[in-house]
């Protein structure tokens, strides 16, 4: 079991960091919010899944699991919204030079 708490916790941390460089590295907003939003939402997931099974009562295990459900119903909602919102102000997707 303390296996594979350490290995959610590693993928877990793997994936946060991943989209936090993907913040910080992405050329324009709709490729910054597309990491934010795919690798944030697997990377919190799996810490939350660690904390499950670290901690295995039914109230830990019932939070996290609504926690989870809830990110992955609004996380994709917003970065869709906030595309929405982006493209009829007329932000231009950004576009590499030949």
């Amino acid at each position: 079991m303390d296996f594979l708490i350490m290995v959610l916790l590693l993928l877990g941390s793997f994936f946060v960091v991943i989209a936090s460089v993907g913040i910080v590295r992405m050329p324009d907003l709709y490729t910054r919010m597309h990491s934010a939003t795919k690798a944030g939402t697997v990377g919190l997931s799996l810490l939350l899944l660690a904390l499950a099974f670290a901690i295995p009562e039914i109230s830990v295990i019932s939070r996290v699991l609504g926690t989870i459900l809830f990110v992955f119903l609004t996380a994709p909602v917003a970065a869709h919204i906030l595309g929405l919102a982006m493209k009829q102000t007329g932000y231009k997707i950004w576009r590499k030079e030949k």
